[in-house]
């Protein structure tokens, strides 16, 4: 990793170099036989190594194909409005709710994203609704499927918080995250753990997969630390760690709060285009007749990255745009509109879906804890009569 190099849960800079990321975090690479071990068929973010390194893979994959219960976690800060990197792993958690009958939770932090930025308070709510349509919109099974909001389920998330923080002191905060800004991120490693062990707190422990972008994965090592103490009937929750869908201008993360065009879910065909074919980075040369002599590079090129990663499904046609691309027989200009084309029908799939959510507060209710969920995991977390009235026991 270079130097100059920046990667944590809230600043992505410089050219990330995911082997020495490994090293850093501590984690494993997912190897072929882990990936031959996910149900048929395997999702292309998988098998196509987008998602590239673990933590305890095999113990999920091992409940999650021989029956027995388990879950997956992963959330969202309402910071701005979602593009299409922000939607890979819930899209992943859905393909393998499909195949296996996981159940989901997806956490909102809203509050960390007042703790993180300067929006004011409707401003975070206006972009966490418009975030919960495009969740809804992904389809999960709601019978299967928690979605958590820290403001409106603080009756939950932040007693659990509490229990755990106690195992929790500020000099790992700050060996993991850096010197805190303020108070509420000081203390919000603690409610990131109360998210990913949630699934246990309510239904007891069962593995739980959390998959994620790399530059999350602090949130689950702390998470893991936390569980492994004796008091909490929880177990360490598995990683599934990601390398970002590239943004337009080239490799890094996509995001949504830079002046860099990201690929947003409320983009419509031709908006989607016209990013594309004035936007993404090219792996071509600089001349029709210099392309055609010595062809193009699909490494680097950012159309063909997306649609490598995720975007077109058919593994031989992913082969074949490669093969031509690097023989100089498919063009910059042809890759990025093929590009334009396959992500333009999923965002138009995706916004249809949103479009027919109707009103937010209804689409959700079947999704919210019940009230049982709810004093069952306090009552896990050490409030006796399942709720929140005095100290854990």
């Amino acid at each position: 990793m270079s130097p100059e190099q920046t990667v944590t849960p809230y600043t992505v800079e410089g050219t990330v170099e995911y082997d020495r990321l490994l090293e850093r975090f501590g984690a494993d690479p997912v190897t072929d036989a882990q990936r031959a071990k996910f149900p048929e068929p395997v999702h292309p973010l998988v098998h196509r190594e987008v998602f590239y390194a673990q933590r305890d893979l095999d113990r999920f994959l091992s409940a999650a194909t021989g029956g027995r219960a388990h879950a997956i976690v992963t959330g969202r800060g309402p910071s701005g409005p979602m593009h299409v990197g922000h939607v890979v792993p819930f899209y992943l958690a859905k393909h393998l709710q499909d195949q296996t009958g996981a159940t989901v939770y997806v956490p909102f932090s809203d509050d960390e994203t007042a703790y993180l930025t300067d929006q004011s308070p409707a401003e975070i709510d206006g972009h966490l609704r418009a975030s919960l349509r495009d969740i809804l919109a992904v389809g999960f099974d709601p019978a299967r499927t928690r979605i958590v909001i820290d403001t409106a389920d603080a009756d939950v998330v932040y007693p659990i918080a509490a229990a755990l923080a106690e195992d929790l002191t500020p000099a790992t905060v700050e060996a993991t995250y850096g010197e805190p800004p303020n108070v509420g991120l000081s203390m919000y490693p603690a409610v990131q753990a109360a998210h990913l062990l949630l699934p246990q707190f309510v239904a007891g422990a069962r593995p739980t997969l959390v998959p994620i972008a790399i530059d999350q994965d602090p949130h689950v090592r702390v998470a893991r630390d936390i569980a492994g103490k004796e008091r909490h009937p929880v177990t360490r929750a598995a990683a599934l760690l990601s390398k970002f869908l590239p943004g337009l201008a080239g490799p890094g993360k996509m995001s949504s709060s830079d002046d860099a065009p990201s690929l947003l879910l409320t983009d419509d065909r031709e908006t989607i285009a016209t990013k594309i074919r004035e936007h993404a980075y090219s792996g071509g040369q600089s001349s029709v007749a210099a392309h055609r002599e010595r062809g193009g590079d699909p490494e680097v090129d950012v159309a063909y990255q997306l649609l490598h990663a995720f975007f077109e499904p058919d593994n031989e046609r992913v082969a074949e745009l490669a093969d031509a691309y690097r023989s100089g027989e498919l063009l910059s200009g042809e890759l990025k509109r093929i590009a334009a084309e396959r992500i333009g029908e999923f965002v138009a799939a995706h916004r249809e879906r949103r479009a027919a959510v109707g009103p937010l507060e209804t689409a959700l209710e079947p999704y919210r804890l019940t009230a049982a969920e709810r004093a069952g995991a306090l009552k896990r977390a050490g409030y006796p009569d399942g709720t929140a009235l005095g100290r854990p026991g």
